[in-house]
């Protein structure tokens, strides 16, 4: 859910008692919509402009950074690096922040600046202001093509969005304002929908708990509501209001089946105990738990979509190919006949005459000698169509080899194709993708720019794991992390894990020179299940070797190996179970 003004207001609260005063000592911007400020005397804080995440919070989960910092992020760096935290602001019921700052422009004097957060769903925004309050640049620039009403643009003074037509605040409202406000709406309207039309800054979950706590039920409409009725709704109304101005907030998160699905800043009774609550010191400790999987899910959405699409068309081109070829080849079975039509008609020459179309004859090969029609052309010969009903067989005859060939080339491919869509899905990093991109350029899917910039390099390791005996297991992130891990870096005495003629990680079972205990095997086995294409099923077959049997062919593409003398384990994956063995 987006972050309403009420739950934006209570972040700002907390905000104001631990960043007020402290100086911004490095920026990042790990993705395109957010930006972390590290203060100097410690914490993170977090702008988050995504359409359907929009917040601001300080946060203690890390982020991976880009290998080169986006220009935005440069741009902020220039005008904020060193600057104060002055005030944190938010205007009335809007789910709008603004950081007023100060530093030093280019000649060292002292300046003012501001940093406005606009958390407004798909509108999200992050602004920087100068002293005069103009735009010196924005995350996203709105120009007349995008909204006739209000542009973000360099150079412009920077005004609040316009006010919702029709709505109140419900923090101005004078007294006896809200029973009147009641008496005028109608009868067929529900209680929740009224509220969210009539006020701004309230979200859907926090109108539904007011008519809950009023009605007992999240659906109530106004024909249904006595005198008493409307009299304890009111008196919810003004609990409420009160608990706002006195900022006597709780944060609350819901869960069912151990996800977030909700947070609000009060407590929430209207699911009635089909939802777990769980309540919070602060708002930030809630948001990134709350955004933690959601966050990671739509980080690695964006990073690979480009490389998903491209490995996508490929695998989606080599199976139309294959079923092409596998339409010609189910023909070339058919070809006894064209062999069959050129020996008949070889053997009635005597009885044929040019420009016949049709000959009629005893098929010799049949039981009982049928007569059998062949077409002919008549502009050729009868030797000519004779010696075509031959080439055409000996040209099928050659192209069931040449099909067969390049159908087991095409399987190959298709498996390739598919192990690293596999791999994407189960990146985990940017450097990840970067180790996947660099493979399909290796391979010739992506196209190598001349003059394209050299990504830094970092090194990457494979998911490191222990056993419950304490062996060492490693993970194969990526096809040639898996080639580098079983051929070069495991003993011949280790053991080999991987999914049988499923798409998966190799995975190898340090032994140290001893013989693995059952336990540690059937570890082993339960992580190259989980990382693979069968991570939802049950009793995945695993098959496990020693590493001495595990050979890579000649030629082979990234991934591919053959291996024998090989046993099958059947497994169910369990997500708890591997965070337990993961090595931190």
């Amino acid at each position: 859910m987006p972050m309403d003004a009420i739950c934006l207001g209570a972040v700002v609260e907390e905000l104001q008692r631990t960043v007020v005063g402290a100086r911004i000592d490095k920026i990042q911007q790990p993705t395109r919509d957010q930006i972390i400020l590290l203060l100097q005397r410690g914490g993170r804080l977090l702008l988050n402009a995504g359409g359907n995440q929009p917040r601001i919070q300080m946060t203690k989960l890390l982020r991976e950074n880009p290998a080169q910092p986006p220009m935005f992020c440069m741009l902020l760096r220039k005008h904020l690096t060193g600057a104060k935290i002055l005030a944190v602001e938010q205007p009335e019921m809007e789910r709008i922040v603004r950081l007023e700052l100060e530093g030093r422009d280019e000649l060292g004097e002292r300046c003012r600046r501001a940093l406005v957060l606009e958390a407004i769903g798909r509108q999200a925004n992050l602004i920087l202001l100068d002293t005069d309050g103009r735009i010196v640049d924005c995350l996203r620039r709105v120009d007349l093509d995008l909204s006739e009403k209000r542009q973000l643009l360099p150079g412009m003074f920077y005004r609040l969005p316009p006010a919702q037509a029709g709505k109140r605040s419900p923090l101005s409202l004078e007294a006896g304002e809200f029973e009147r406000l009641l008496s005028e709406a109608e009868g067929e309207e529900q209680i929740d929908r009224w509220l969210l039309n009539t006020f701004f800054g309230l979200s859907p979950l926090l109108c539904r708990e007011i008519a809950f706590r009023a009605c007992g039920a999240t659906d109530g409409h106004f024909f249904a509501l006595d005198t008493e009725d409307r009299r304890r709704l009111c008196a919810v109304w003004e609990a409420w209001i009160e608990r706002v101005h006195s900022r006597s907030y709780e944060p609350t998160m819901l869960l069912r089946q151990g996800k977030p699905v909700e947070y609000a800043c009060f407590p929430i009774a209207q699911y009635e105990g089909a939802a777990e609550v769980r309540r919070y010191e602060d708002f930030s400790a809630l948001l990134d738990d709350f955004y933690e999987t959601r966050e990671k899910a739509e980080r690695m959405r964006q990073l690979g979509h480009d490389l998903h699409q491209t490995v996508s068309s490929a695998r989606d081109r080599v199976r139309r190919k294959l079923a092409l070829q596998e339409k010609e080849y189910q023909a070339t079975q058919s070809r006894a006949a064209l062999r069959k039509a050129g020996e008949l008609i070889t053997a009635n020459l005597y009885r044929m005459e040019k420009g016949a179309a049709l000959l009629r004859c005893e098929d010799y090969y049949e039981e009982g000698c049928p007569e059998v029609e062949i077409r002919l052309d008549p502009l050729l010969t009868p030797q000519q169509n004779a010696a075509k009903y031959y080439k055409q067989y000996n040209k099928a005859k050659t192209a069931e080899k040449m099909l067969a060939k390049q159908m087991e080339k095409g399987r190959t491919e298709l498996a390739y194709l598919e192990s690293v869509l596999e791999e994407l899905r189960e990146a985990e990093s940017e450097q990840d993708f970067r180790e996947i991109r660099t493979e399909l350029k290796e391979s010739g899917y992506l196209k190598q720019h001349a003059g394209e910039k050299k990504q830094i390099k970092r090194a990457i390791k494979p998911r490191a794991f222990r056993t419950s005996s304490g062996l060492r297991v490693s993970v194969g992130r990526n096809n040639k992390q898996n080639d580098q891990l079983t051929c070069k870096e495991a003993a011949p005495g280790d053991y080999w894990f991987h999914t049988q003629k499923i798409h998966g990680s190799h995975v190898i079972l340090h032994t140290e020179g001893n013989a693995p205990d059952a336990q540690s095997m059937t570890e082993a086995a339960l992580l190259a299940a989980y990382y693979s294409q069968a991570r939802e099923g049950q009793n995945v077959p695993v098959d496990y070797t020693p590493v001495r049997y595990v050979k890579k062919p000649a030629g082979a593409r990234p991934g591919m190996v053959i291996y024998t003398t090989y046993q099958t384990a059947y497994v169910t994956p369990e997500e708890r179970l591997v965070k337990a063995l993961r090595e931190t």
